[in-house]
């Protein structure tokens, strides 16, 4: 009945009720979505408390929401705080489903009184709680808390500035375009430490320097960071170095020496795909590096070290024709169509196409080499040594850029700087140290569900992966190439 409802509601032309009508319509909605977050509170708190999230293979509820119910993590993140508050705000999750206080007012009233110590909490939540049902608006709750606090801290006035520490956090996001944006709380050392480096970085230039303050705290941000990665002071990620990744099409590259209207052309088009890879990984929150282009792109290549890799999709509509031979040559008395047969085989064609266009005598290779200098076309690196104790550096370096963060068939989207090298097979039976066998894989997949839960994970030739738990009543298969019809 509530569904029939909302749905009558989406379908029906607002436009054609009064101003009164709709009027209600909103305050219901508000009370009502409280409602729902405080029954999706309770049920998330009891989902985490018993790990369900464990039988899908996932290390949190937070992982479990984004890949299964397919929200945003910072929506999972919003959905596990309220679960939370169900043991350290019961009375606030009490009074969005007695529809007392709207879902924001709710939140502030949690945010706010857990900067008091614990004991006063339940007392401050009860007298916020009334005083919104009351009709107090969001400014005279405020200065109502502010009021408890005072008092709170004049009993307690050790551990105060604690409190402001435990407030302290910084964010950093990507935006549609690849650029970030960055906010946060910082302590008074930490900003009287902050402060000094963009000010000793950001002076001006000279009298030429037509920089605004803010451009120049950004370009000395920029100078600090370049210069903390240059010291090598940072600790490991993953057993390697910390780098700065900056990815740079063949495309720009070949536009730094040469001009041409067919170039161009084709440059705009390789623009357009990487403008998606940046887009991906802004929704994602992928640290795979910087998509770069134009200007930004030759200014880093002209003092960087570059190490070329050669990288592509593959086109399945092109081995339709291949496939559709091998199956009728293979199995002519089966019925047409895309069948078992027909699955098996394509994936060991497109297998086949893989093998032709990696390694140092593929065509990958061949193209690197003519299209790039001497510079950069020199011999290719070894990327399939068989038995290794270690996983090279080129060999990692082309699974961190291939895969990008980690490759759980069920969904995971840990960073590639905090995953591990999984050999699909392990190097004790015989596995390959190569960038074909191997497959990025975050700590908690990797050393937990793999090593110690028994679960098996493949990698398909068309890069999809695939994983089953250990008596093989789960199956994970993760995204394919879009199906092509017509």
């Amino acid at each position: 009945m509530v569904r029939a409802g909302l749905a009558y509601l989406a379908a029906a032309d607002a436009t054609q009720l009064p101003a009164a009508a709709q009027a209600e319509c909103l305050r219901e909605l508000e009370q009502d979505a409280a409602v729902l977050t405080a029954a999706r509170a309770w049920i998330l708190a009891g989902f985490t408390a018993g790990q369900g999230y464990s039988d899908d293979a996932d290390y949190s509820a937070v992982s479990w929401l984004i890949h299964r119910t397919g929200i945003t993590r910072g929506a999972a993140v919003g959905h596990t705080a309220w679960a939370k508050r169900t043991g350290t705000h019961p009375r606030v999750v009490a009074a969005l489903a007695a529809r007392q206080v709207t879902e924001p007012a709710g939140r502030l009233i949690c945010l706010w009184t857990a900067k008091l110590p614990e004991q006063y909490r339940d007392d401050a939540d009860e007298v916020l709680v009334a005083a919104a049902a009351a009709g107090l608006g969001l400014e005279e709750l405020a200065a109502l808390f502010a009021e408890m606090y005072e008092r709170a801290r004049g009993d307690l006035p050790d551990e105060d500035p604690g409190r402001d520490f435990a407030d302290r956090a910084v964010k950093l996001a990507t935006t549609f375009g690849g650029a970030g944006v960055i906010h946060g709380d910082l302590t008074p050392e930490c900003a009287e430490m902050v402060g000094r480096v963009l000010d000793a970085l950001g002076a001006k230039a000279g009298k030429d320097d037509d920089r605004t303050r803010d451009q120049r705290y950004h370009d000395a941000l920029q100078e600090a960071m370049k210069r903390l990665l240059a010291a090598g002071l940072l600790p490991e990620r993953a057993g390697q170095p910390v780098k700065a990744w900056a990815h740079i099409s063949l495309a720009d590259l070949l536009l730094l020496d040469a001009d041409s209207a067919l170039q161009e052309q084709w440059t705009a088009l390789v623009r357009e795909q990487w403008a998606a890879h940046r887009a991906r990984t802004s929704e994602a929150g992928a640290s795979d590096g910087a998509w770069l282009d134009g200007d930004a792109a030759a200014a880093i290549a002209c003092d960087a070290a570059m190490a070329p890799i050669v990288t592509g999709d593959i086109n399945v509509d092109a081995l339709e024709d291949l496939v559709r031979l091998c199956v009728e040559l293979d199995a002519r008395q089966r019925d047409g169509g895309r069948d078992a047969a027909w699955a098996a085989l394509e994936q060991a064609v497109i297998g086949k196409a893989v093998d032709l266009l990696s390694g140092p005598g593929g065509l990958a290779s061949f193209l690197r080499r003519r299209q790039l200098g001497v510079r950069l076309g020199g011999p290719s690196l070894p990327l399939d040594i068989g038995y290794a104790e270690t996983v090279p550096a080129g060999i990692r370096n082309a699974v961190l850029l291939r895969d990008r963060h980690c490759q759980w068939a069920g969904g995971c989207t840990q960073p590639a700087g905090a995953c591990e090298v999984h050999h699909t097979k392990h190097k004790a039976d015989g596995g390959k140290t190569s960038v074909k066998d191997c497959v990025l894989l975050c700590p908690f997949h990797h050393q937990v569900v793999i090593h110690r839960w028994g679960w098996t994970l493949v990698v398909n030739p068309d890069g999809t992966t695939t994983a089953w738990n250990k008596d093989k009543t789960k199956v994970l298969h993760s995204h394919g190439p879009p199906v092509q019809t017509g």
